[in-house]
This record gives C-alpha cells, structure tokens and sequence, in this order.
C-alpha cells in the first residue's frame, strides 16, 4: 500500500470535485522511487510517484483520463486526468534507445482510457538482451502535491494504490 502526506488538494482537484485513483501500471514488486537505478526518477526530478520491478509485461493505465503524450517508442505515456493532473508511465530504464523494438502500444495519442486499460505490452527478453530494466516507473508530473511513501508488496496491475 501506499500512502502519502496529505497537502491541499489543488485547485484542479476541487474544481473537479472527483476522488483521484491510481492503479499499479503492472504485475510485481512496488517499491520507492527512491530505490529505482536512475537519478531522474530516484531523486523526483519529473515529480512524485512510485515504481514497479515487474514480473508481467502488460502494463495497464494507472488513472483514468485522456492519453496527452504517446512516445512512438512505446516506453511513454502520458495520461491528464480529470482532475487536471499529469500522469506519466515510463517503463524501462533507457529504454526510449530501443527505439519501439520491442514495445507494443494499444492506445492512441487522444484516446480516453479508464484505470486498469492495457496500454502497452512489452517483451522482458528484449529490455534483458539490451541489459535495460524493466523497472516502471508512475511519475505525477503536474498537479499532483502529495508526498508518498512506499510500503513495498506484491501487486497485481490494476490494484488500486492511491485515493486521494
């Protein structure tokens, strides 16, 4: 589970008046971004979030909303949500130097996804041949203000971590 220090919610959030979910984006292990190999994302650098070293290669969204942002490559999504806030899924580390080998996307830039929605599938053999991990990261990269903490478990993709 997760859980987060409660700030204000945003003015996009009340403006919105909807509870915010967000989902584990696959199957495996949820840990801190903190632990993940890669300062961009370790240090919060795009912003708060959460990852998964995962054991699928389906990757679902993990917010209902719009998809803003579909990387060619498949390693990228961006998703704004109804609240207003943006949602990044990055699977890989460095994996944007496959160049879509790999990857592939079920979704088109401009498409309205719900929570738990395969997005994107990816083969952990390639990422391996490549020596890239596979480690997917949530990022929150605008409107989003809570602080979160990482309990580290199991999940299953879809699960529902964060109401906020």
């Amino acid at each position: 589970m997760l859980s987060f220090k409660k700030k204000e919610r945003s003015d996009r959030q009340k403006a919105a008046g909807h509870t915010l979910h967000v989902a584990a984006p696959v199957q495996g292990e949820l840990i801190d971004l903190s632990n993940v190999a890669d300062q961009v994302f370790s240090q919060k650098m795009m912003g708060e979030g959460f990852a998964v070293v995962p054991s699928s290669e389906h990757v679902v969204a993990p917010v209902s909303g719009k998809a803003v942002t579909v990387f060619p490559t498949g390693h990228a999504i961006g998703i704004r949500t109804a609240q207003g806030i943006d949602v990044l899924v990055h699977v890989g580390l460095d994996t944007v130097n496959l160049k879509g080998e790999g990857f592939k996307v079920l979704i088109h830039e401009g498409d309205e996804v719900q929570i738990g929605q395969p997005i994107v599938d990816f083969d952990q053999q390639v990422l391996r041949r490549h020596s890239l991990d596979a480690t997917t990261m949530v990022i929150f990269t605008e409107g989003f203000r809570q602080k979160i903490k990482v309990n580290p478990k199991k999940v299953k993709a879809g699960d529902v971590l964060i109401e906020a």
